[in-house]
């Protein structure tokens, strides 16, 4: 699920995500205000309060809107927030109680609070997220299902280079430019030269259209999910990381310990245990080909696995 930003991308974040929130939830109101109280009733009571936020893409709308119906199903009174921006927002907002609920990537969320981690598999991540996070935060279950990092290349450029991994890329990689979300190269740039020895070009900002722009050769290697429908549509093929530069990226709900009920923490486990990879691409095949609306499907796929 992923994403950092200088000082004025931060700002920019926060302010488009008032405008993306205006119509949110019950209540409205701003959902980068940290000095919103706790939802009153959250951790009492049969189901309690939550308020539920995602990142500024489909998959995450799509997982908060899955959390958030089978939450008000067993009684819980959720407010949802969309789209309110990075990592960087989404956290702080977690940490200081104006968000309850927030769907997370636990690779990602560990390489956000020690950019020194290095573990790779789920059991590994999970295991150092817990000793990291803080005393204000907890994560639930992780899912099965799993939306990793990948440099990826069109399967054209694969053969014509004989390109398989991010090993090989180190070879050509000074005569291509790379593509990814605005954070991207910040994130990413030292820790690929570090470990693979990896630079490039040019790095730009292609956001969601990074599938697309090397689809038509405005960049050679971009970072797409593998979840991203477009990786099967454009012919684009995923380099093998064979020293787990990208780890373990499996869906986790990340709470704010003192709001969650147990109703809260029963359903969400339970969405968890159901949750699968192959489950999440037909999901967003249907958001990013059919066009169709995260909550429609969302709540397709609760009635399908009796959570609705």
């Amino acid at each position: 699920m992923r994403r950092k930003y200088g000082v004025a991308g931060v700002f920019l974040t926060a302010m488009l995500a008032l405008a993306a929130c205006g119509g949110g939830g019950s209540t409205g109101g701003n959902p980068l205000d940290t000095t919103s109280a706790v939802p009153t009733g959250s951790a009492s009571g049969a189901g309690g309060k939550a308020v539920i936020g995602s990142f500024d893409f489909d998959e995450s709308v799509l997982l908060a809107s899955i959390y958030a119906q089978a939450l008000e199903a067993k009684g819980v009174q959720v407010e949802e927030k969309p789209r309110i921006g990075s990592r960087e927002v989404v956290y702080d907002q977690v940490k200081s109680g104006g968000l309850t609920i927030v769907p997370e990537y636990n690779g990602n969320l560990l390489a956000f609070i020690d950019p020194k981690a290095t573990a790779a598999t789920t059991d590994e991540v999970n295991t150092a997220l817990k000793e990291k996070l803080p005393a204000e935060l907890e994560v639930l279950d992780s899912s099965p299902a799993e939306d990793k990092d990948s440099l990826s290349i069109s399967k054209d450029t694969q053969t014509k280079q004989s390109l398989n991994s991010m090993e090989d890329l180190a070879k050509v990689s000074k005569d291509m430019v790379v593509g990814g979300p605005p954070e991207f190269k910040k994130r990413w740039e030292a820790r690929f030269k570090e470990v693979y020895g990896l630079e490039f070009k040019e790095w730009k900002p292609t956001g969601p259209t990074t599938s697309d722009a090397i689809k038509d050769g405005t960049i050679q290697v971009g970072n797409v999910f593998t979840t991203d429908p477009k990786m099967a549509a454009n012919n684009l093929v995923a380099l093998q990381d064979p020293k787990n530069i990208f780890p373990a990226q499996n869906v986790t709900p990340l709470l704010h310990k003192a709001s969650a009920s147990d109703t809260i923490r029963t359903t969400l486990n339970g969405i968890s245990a159901k949750l699968t990879t192959d489950s999440l691409l037909q999901m967003m095949q249907k958001i990013s080909v059919n066009k169709d609306e995260p909550a429609v499907v969302a709540k397709e796929w609760l009635t399908t696995n009796g959570l609705g």
